[in-house]
């Protein structure tokens, strides 16, 4: 190599860098890079007098641990699954499972709109608050560069709020029901992996990092399961949506009109909170467990109730005996 910070190709046209040359190439820092290195993530770089040569497997090696941070994974989840392609496990099935999951799990297309297009469909008048609300809750996402466009990740959540707003309800309502509605999936989502995981996946967590057939069989089973999830939420809710809707009506118009079987005295009814009331719940005992705590309070009060209507027989009961 001739120079500070300049690569050279050799015969066999393989690239060699100086630790400067490899940083800039795979936009990583010279400090992470020496960090990797001993942590073991990088193979050992050639000596050469008293500099380190590194090559393209090097660089291939940076490259691959920066995917994997991207999406999530650790730097020591990521070290055995680098040590599992050094001992010849080969990463192809990991890394196409990797993938698999992390790719997209709607058919639904990104979108962009611009700030006067945003505000004429939400009645023409320029609202910043709610644009920022939109923005932290990843209805918009800001362009750089662009700050007069956003980017729309689901066209239909945004379409679901212009005709809401357009049926007369506050952008603030919206935001606070996303806000409730999204931990509710969550919750969701969470209990289908666990559930999946539990009784399809866990056959192949045996190994760690799980063989390359294995995880390529896994990542087939993900292809497979992907849409099960959402056509299973989607059957509940117009299950849901059928029987509550009714009830809900039959609530507001009064009990003498009839619209089918009216639901016994035996028989749960929905109570409406505000939404500022399940946004305290939610403080306390998180979005998951907002139903649990409403249905804990009520039996509570009931109870309470119940005895300090005892206690005032009782002691009503004690007064008439001493007039005795």
């Amino acid at each position: 190599m001739s120079g500070r910070g300049a690569s050279t190709v050799t015969s066999r046209s393989a690239a060699e860098y100086r630790i400067e040359d490899l940083a800039h190439a795979s936009g990583a820092t010279v400090r992470t890079i020496r960090a990797y290195q001993d942590r073991g993530l990088l193979p050992t770089p050639e000596r050469r007098g008293r500099a380190n040569v590194y090559g393209d497997t090097h660089l291939a090696r940076l490259r691959q641990i920066a995917d994997l941070l991207d999406r999530g994974y650790t730097l020591a989840s990521i070290k055995e699954l680098l040590e599992a392609w050094d001992a010849g496990r080969g990463l192809g099935g990991v890394l196409g499972l990797v993938a698999e999951v992390h790719g997209p799990w709607t058919d639904e297309q990104a979108d962009r709109i611009s700030r006067d297009e945003l505000n004429r469909r939400f009645g023409g008048a320029q609202d910043d608050q709610a644009v920022a609300e939109a923005v932290e809750l990843g209805v918009l996402e800001p362009i750089p560069g662009r700050p007069d466009e956003f980017l729309v990740p689901s066209p239909q959540e945004l379409s679901v709020a212009v005709e809401l707003h357009g049926a007369g309800v506050p952008l603030t309502a919206i935001s606070g029901h996303l806000r409730e509605l999204r931990g509710q999936v969550e919750h969701i989502a969470s209990r289908f992996l666990e559930f999946t995981t539990e009784h399809v996946f866990a056959r192949y967590l045996g190994h760690r990092p799980p063989t390359d057939s294995d995880a390529a069989e896994a990542a087939e089973l993900v292809r497979r399961l992907r849409p099960l999830a959402q056509q299973t939420v989607d059957a509940e809710l117009a299950r849901a949506m059928r029987t509550f809707a009714t009830r809900h009506l039959q609530h507001h118009l009064g009990a003498d009109t009839p619209l089918g079987s009216a639901p016994s005295a035996e028989e749960p009814r929905p109570v409406l909170l505000s939404p500022d009331a399940i946004g305290a719940i939610q403080k306390l005992v998180g979005p998951q467990n907002v139903a649990a705590f409403v249905a804990a309070a009520a039996e509570r009060e009931v109870q309470a109730r119940t005895l300090d209507a005892l206690t005032a027989e009782h002691v009503k009961s004690r007064q008439v005996d001493q007039m005795h």
